[in-house]
């Protein structure tokens, strides 16, 4: 998707990730209840799925390793299962401006994920739902990359300023554009990675909220790093 400039994303929120190796979410619950912030877990434990949509030459790909401070990633997401019956899948185009991040979702019609799954099966997917003239002109010219699948779990503070996601058992499946087993797959069983977001307006305090961890910060990104895991 070259020009994505006819989105129109005014609520923008800032990200902060963590990617940490050998370290369970089991061992970072605790830090988060002893956290100064008080951040307490809320919603339930879900598994994510996404299919990441891409062009031919991996523009969303490249534009992240090479540090493109303005880029765009497409997915479409849906919780629970993996396989079978999709039945509430979202088609979320998320925009990066820097730590800025802005998305806009869209509800698809329902698809199988199954050995019949393929890109023509997205893309009727796309003409089925209600999406704009002008998205599924430029949806068109992309096709899926890869799908990943891991667990999921929210946490919020107690001034309900900041939140935090715990994301570990990550697993990434090649995607073929016809017909797919679903058996070429990559797990990183020992990776949780955190990611702290936040409202613009809370930024001045974001520095205390990660300072309490003895984490680095780090540039994560599960599309980048499965692509990369998938091709090499």
């Amino acid at each position: 998707m070259k020009n994505f400039s006819f989105l129109n994303l005014k609520n923008f929120r800032y990200e902060r990730k963590f990617c940490l190796e050998g370290i369970s979410a089991k061992d970072i619950e605790p830090m988060l209840r002893l956290h100064p912030a008080i951040f307490k877990e809320i919603y339930y434990e879900r598994m994510v799925n996404n299919i990441y949509l891409d062009s031919i030459d991996l523009r969303s790909f490249f534009d992240n390793i090479n540090g493109v401070s303005k880029r765009l990633k497409v997915r479409i997401r849906w919780y629970k299962d993996t396989f079978g019956l999709i039945k509430e899948p979202v088609l979320e185009l998320k925009l990066k401006h820097n730590l800025h991040v802005g998305k806009l979702n869209y509800p698809l019609v329902p698809f199988m994920m199954d050995k019949f799954f393929s890109i023509d099966t997205i893309r009727e997917v796309f003409e089925k739902s209600s999406l704009s003239g002008h998205l599924k002109f430029h949806l068109k010219e992309l096709n899926f990359s890869l799908l990943n699948s891991y667990h999921r779990e929210y946490f919020l503070s107690a001034d309900k300023k900041y939140r935090i996601t715990l994301d570990y058992d990550l697993q990434t499946y090649k995607l073929l554009p016809h017909y797919n087993n679903f058996l070429y797959k990559l797990k990183r069983q020992n990776t949780t990675i955190i990611e702290l977001k936040y409202n613009e307006s809370n930024n001045i305090f974001a520095d205390e909220i990660t300072n309490y961890f003895s984490f680095r910060l780090t540039r994560s990104s599960k599309y980048v790093d499965g692509i990369a895991s998938l091709y090499k």
